[in-house]
């Protein structure tokens, strides 16, 4: 059954560039329609099972709530614009830097890196060296794609800190309905401000918002973070790296995108480093040192 939910949540999060690259609708739109979705699917339950942790919510939760739904809301901006720039395979392979991200904030907060680690981070730069030199030679728009899935990479790690620190107090039905809402109505502004619609899709962009409300937010998510209750983190972070060359197979598949050879060199590259980094820090905390520090993990940001 481990291994079924395992190919299941590896399938969803895969899916979900892919399927937001194929809908025709504006970037903030569909950010704030899969947000949406998934704040009333998941706040349904929540609402009236944690009526009390709802009104016990104190001014650090609220805090750290914000913090985390602002990353959040600006990560899928930044990544659901990119991929509209530039290939899915690189959006992904770049945004799936949040685990290196949170290797740099927590160096930068004084946590000095393990060997593992810097060697990790160097094998994932080099990688996105090579990306970004290719798409440079596609064309500038490629490479702003680029940019963005990079700063939508480091604003998933703030998203993943932030989180943690909320998930010390609250449960996991309580923190995504309050971060999935925060995130939506922060992106309805943004759709307001840049005057994106929200509505007047054809059929089957309506179809690919709700697929990847489902795939991606629901079932992948959903999986992954029911596995963490399972399984050691590490095995769930390393499994998710899968992302990568799973989006990178459905692109060329579903959406007949076809790359240079270089482009998926560096898409190994940083594949190969994330796991190096993800296997030196996991050599650091053992699975009770992670959750006591945590309150138990945020929701994981597989399927971005």
């Amino acid at each position: 059954m481990v291994v079924f939910l395992l190919m299941l949540g590896v399938l969803g999060v895969s899916a979900s560039g892919p399927i937001m690259a194929a809908t025709a609708a504006p970037a903030l739109a569909i950010a704030f329609w899969r947000n949406a979705l998934g704040a009333l699917i998941m706040g349904g339950p929540a609402v009236v099972s944690k009526r009390a942790e709802f009104a016990g919510l104190g001014r650090r939760d609220f805090y750290r709530l914000t913090v985390a739904a602002v990353a959040l809301a600006l990560h899928f901006a930044c990544f659901v614009t990119a991929l509209k720039l530039t290939s899915v395979a690189a959006a992904t392979a770049l945004v799936c830097l949040q685990v290196a991200w949170i290797a740099l904030f927590d160096a930068l907060r004084g946590s000095r890196p393990s060997a593992a680690v810097v060697l990790g981070l160097g094998i994932a730069f080099l990688g996105v060296v090579i990306i970004t030199g290719f798409d440079l030679s596609l064309s500038p728009q490629a490479l702003l794609g680029d940019v963005l899935a990079l700063a939508g990479g480091a604003l998933a790690g703030i998203y993943q800190m932030a989180g943690a620190a909320a998930r010390r107090t609250l449960s996991t039905g309580t923190y995504t309905t309050l971060c999935y809402g925060g995130c939506a109505a922060i992106l309805l502004g943004m759709c307001l401000m840049f005057e994106q619609p929200l509505s007047g899709f054809p059929p089957a962009a309506w179809a690919g918002i709700l697929a990847v409300t489902l795939v991606a937010q629901i079932m992948g998510h959903s999986v992954f973070n029911h596995l963490l209750a399972v399984m050691s983190p590490l095995v769930v972070s390393m499994v998710i790296l899968l992302e990568i060359p799973g989006a990178a197979v459905l692109a060329a598949v579903f959406l007949d995108e076809q790359l240079p050879a270089g482009t998926y060199v560096g898409l190994g590259l940083i594949l190969v480093g994330l796991a190096v980094v993800v296997r030196g820090q996991g050599r650091r905390r053992s699975r009770k040192a992670t959750l006591d520090a945590a309150g138990g993990p945020p929701p994981v940001l597989g399927g971005n």
